[in-house]
C-alpha cells in the first residue's frame, strides 16, 4: 500500500514518487521510509535520500544452506538525486527492535511513509512496548560519534545531529516518545537559541562549514545536554528491558509461515 506524498513533499524531498523503488525489489517490503535528513527536519538542497524499510525472505531462505540476505543496500542516482535504500528482514529487524536501538525505531516510526501494510501497523502498534531508558544509550552515543566527527571536519551536518541526538533521547526518557523532528523538539526540550539559525545554514549545503561554530559555548552546550540527558535516564518511568517478546515473535512465525507482506 502506498501512502500519500502530502508529508514527503512537506519534508523537502526532491523525489516523492518513490513506488517504482519499492516494484524494483525481490523480496516483498513489508514497509519503507525516509529516513536521515528529512526526518530530522534539516535537509539541504543537495542532501541525498535515505529510504529504510522491511523486507520478507521466503522460508526456504532461512531454513536451507545458503547465508540469508538479512540486509540489503543500494545506492543509485534518480534525475541527478543520490537514493540509499537499506532494508532488513523482518526477523533481524525485531530483533534490533528488542535491543536499546533507537535507530530502528526511528525508522519504523517514521511519518514519512513510502509504503506500508498490516505487518507495518502491528510494529508500530507493538513499538511503544519495546522501549525502555537504556536506550538512552543510544543517543549518547550517537551523539558522541556525530560530536567527534564535527571536531574533524568542522561541518554542519555532524554538528546538528549530536543535537539533534541529545534532544531526541531526552525527549524519550521524559515522555516516552521517539521523536527525530529537530525542529519539533525544539519546541519541548530547552535547547541553544542558535539552533534554527544553524538549520536553516545547512540548508544551502550538506556539507557546508559551521564557522566559528566550533567554540567554547558550543562544546558547554553539547556537555549541559549531556548532563540533561543523564538526569532524564535516572528519573525516567520507562522500564529496563524491554516487552512484548511473544507478541513480536508470533508476528514474526505468522508473516513467514504465510509468506503474506500484509
Amino acid at each position: 500500500m502506498r501512502m500519500d506524498t502530502k508529508h514527503l513533499q512537506e519534508a523537502g524531498l526532491p523525489v516523492t514518487d518513490l513506488g517504482p523503488v519499492v516494484a524494483e525489489e525481490r523480496h516483498p517490503l513489508l514497509f519503507a521510509t525516509v529516513s536521515g535528513a528529512h526526518l530530522y527536519g534539516f535537509p539541504s538542497k543537495d542532501s541525498d535520500v535515505d529510504l529504510r524499510g522491511v523486507h520478507l525472505l521466503p522460508a526456504e531462505d532461512l531454513v536451507g544452506l545458503r547465508e540469508p540476505e538479512e540486509t540489503r543496500s543500494r545506492m543509485w542516482d534518480r534525475d541527478g538525486v543520490e537514493m540509499d535504500l537499506v532494508t532488513h528482514d523482518l526477523r533481524k529487524f525485531v530483533r534490533l527492535m528488542l535491543k536499546p536501538n533507537g535507530y530502528v525505531l526511528e525508522q519504523l516510526l517514521s511519518p514519512l511513509v513510502v509504503h506500508t501494510g498490516g505487518i507495518h501497523t502491528e510494529l508500530v502498534d507493538l513499538a511503544p512496548g519495546v522501549l525502555t531508558r537504556n536506550h538512552a544509550h543510544h543517543y549518547r552515543g550517537f551523539a558522541n560519534t556525530q560530536w567527534r566527527l564535527f571536531g574533524r571536519t568542522g561541518e554542519l551536518k555532524p554538528l546538528l545531529y549530536t543535537f539533534r541526538a541529545l534532544l531526541t533521547g531526552i525527549h524519550l526518557m521524559r515522555s516516552g516518545e521517539v521523536r527525530a523532528h529537530l525542529p519539533t523538539l525544539l519546541g519541548e526540550v530547552a535547547a541553544p537559541a542558535y539552533l534554527p539559525e544553524l538549520i536553516e545554514a545547512k540548508a544551502e549545503a550538506e556539507h557546508g562549514g559551521a564557522g566559528d561554530m566550533a567554540g567554547g559555548a558550543v562544546s558547554r552546550d553539547v556537555e549541559a545536554l549531556h548532563g540533561v540527558l543523564d538526569r532524564a535516564q535516572a528519573e525516567s518511568g520507562l522500564p529496563e528491558r524491554a516487552g512484548g517478546f511473544e507478541e513480536l515473535h508470533d508476528l514474526v512465525v505468522r508473516a513467514r509461515l504465510t509468506g503474506r507482506a500484509s
